[in-house]
Order: structure tokens, then C-alpha cells, then sequence
């Protein structure tokens, strides 16, 4: 299973992509309900489709406010230029024992220091 970020679903609507489209039709995708929040505020063609899919699929772990905290302080994630909701994806990945596959560079980089044995992409 993998922890499918909100960068890779742009991508995915744009252009489209043959990896996720394996992965999904092999029900490896898992999502997050702050990931499905951030496409509800995009403009999707296919809406409502799109949107069922998605709410269709694995939910990965969610971390709390506490485990949030205790990531962010451990792993001196501060001054890092990630969000909060970047953060709630890393805590929510390790806890699915699921990588985490997004496009932002930033977060693909502390992913993979917290996760040395996560497949490249």
C-alpha cells in the first residue's frame, strides 16, 4: 500500500499516470481524509466521479494532535517548509507502515529520512 499525496492526484487529473493507474486498479492506493479535503477545493472535472472514487479507498492511519507534536519535535521537522497537513501525511504514513508518494520536494526529502527503506519513484 501507498500513501497517495494530493501533488501526485494533480498530476494524475492533468496528465495522468500509468503507476497510479496500476496501483489503483491493484487496490494499493491508500488516501487521507486531509487529502481528500485539499481536492474538494480544487476545480475537477468529473466531480463527483472523481470524488467517490477517492472516498472509496483504504484510509491510512490518522495520527493525533499528540502524535502530530511528538513527530514534528523528535524530528526537528520545524523550519523545514513543510505544513501541518504535511505533517499529518508523514505521521499517518508511518503509521500505515505505508511510503509516502507526493511531488513536493520538501516532503519527498524528510519522507525518505524518516523512512530509509521507502521504494524510489
Amino acid at each position: 500500500m501507498v500513501l497517495v499525496d494530493t501533488s501526485v492526484w494533480v498530476g494524475f487529473l492533468r496528465e495522468g499516470d500509468p503507476l497510479l493507474s496500476d496501483w489503483l486498479n491493484e487496490g494499493a492506493v491508500l488516501t487521507h481524509s486531509m487529502i481528500i479535503g485539499e481536492l474538494r477545493l480544487g476545480n475537477i472535472a468529473k466531480r463527483k466521479q472523481f470524488l467517490s472514487l477517492l472516498e472509496n479507498l483504504p484510509m491510512s492511519m490518522h495520527a493525533s494532535d499528540d502524535e502530530i507534536t511528538h513527530l514534528i519535535e523528535e524530528n526537528k521537522l520545524y523550519g523545514k517548509g513543510i505544513s501541518y497537513v504535511d505533517a499529518h501525511l508523514l505521521a499517518s504514513s508511518m503509521l500505515s507502515a505505508a511510503p509516502l508518494w507526493t511531488l513536493d520536494k520538501r516532503l519527498d526529502a524528510i519522507s525518505r529520512k524518516l523512512k530509509p527503506g521507502q521504494p524510489a519513484r
